[in-house]
């Protein structure tokens, strides 16, 4: 083990990456339900393709239009479900720290589209008030969308069933604030001072790690910035995470 404090070593890349792939396994039955609806439509066309040019010596031009509107559907599709993948991929993508300029409202639409599919099947709502004019952020894309992709999997876990998740961006005092807000079951009193301690953790045994909360603490603080949490037993949690829009010496080191 590293020397240090646990928020040090915690944040080893073999600890991130780990914690990255725990997420991605989280998404899993999400993703694949995603990814499943283009290609049933895929399978749809393509199947009324060869019905079209079965056993026809000449095609007219009805059946013609039909063969291009489905060529048309199973490019479309195709493309869905690539763009699917791509954000996996971008996600769970080993790379080295760099600080660079961000689209938050992007790079947040992009880890609640990943949580959003398996969230509808519980009935849980995404509501989304996002800050059209929200400057661009200077810091480390990949490392902020684990935070994100992690806060949004533990409000959907907190929520359960038919509840409300609500993703929030605004410009705050020099800051970029990000708030997820969830409808769930809440955090005890007693445990609003633990939740970002290492290996502490509300879920059942064998359904968490205790780490991914310590890991976005580490993570935000890296960038420069804060983690804050609010949360009523029955009511919900609210995460607030803030970075600063301008640039920071030692921010991602």
């Amino acid at each position: 083990m590293k020397q240090g404090q646990p928020e040090d070593w915690l944040l080893d890349d073999r600890f991130l990456q780990a914690q990255k792939l725990a997420a991605i396994g989280e998404l899993a039955a999400g993703v694949g339900h995603e990814i499943n609806n283009p290609l049933a439509i895929i399978r749809q066309e393509a199947e009324l393709m060869r019905y079209l040019l079965r056993d026809r010596e000449y095609l007219g031009w009805e059946e013609i239009l039909s063969l291009g509107d489905s060529l048309g559907h199973i490019i479309q599709e195709v493309d869905r479900a690539g763009e699917i993948i791509r954000r996996l991929l971008d996600f769970a993508r080993k790379r080295e720290p760099v600080i660079q300029g961000l689209e938050v409202n992007k790079l947040v639409e992009d880890m609640a589209r990943l949580v959003e599919k398996e969230a509808q099947l519980k009935n849980i709502s995404l509501v989304r008030h996002y800050d059209p004019d929200l400057p661009m952020l200077f810091s480390d894309g990949p490392q902020l969308r684990q935070v994100i992709l992690n806060l949004l999997i533990n409000a959907r876990d907190a929520v359960e069933q038919d509840g409300v998740i609500t993703i929030t961006t605004r410009h705050q005092d020099g800051d970029a604030a990000i708030v997820i807000e969830d409808t769930g079951c809440g955090i005890p009193p007693e445990n609003l001072d633990k939740i970002f301690h290492p290996f502490f953790t509300t879920k059942p045994p064998g359904q968490g790690t205790g780490l991914g909360l310590s890991i976005c603490h580490g993570i935000v603080q890296r960038l420069g910035g804060s983690i804050a949490l609010a949360s009523q037993v029955e009511k919900g949690s609210v995460f607030t995470v803030r970075l600063p829009l301008g640039l920071r010496e030692g921010v991602g080191k």
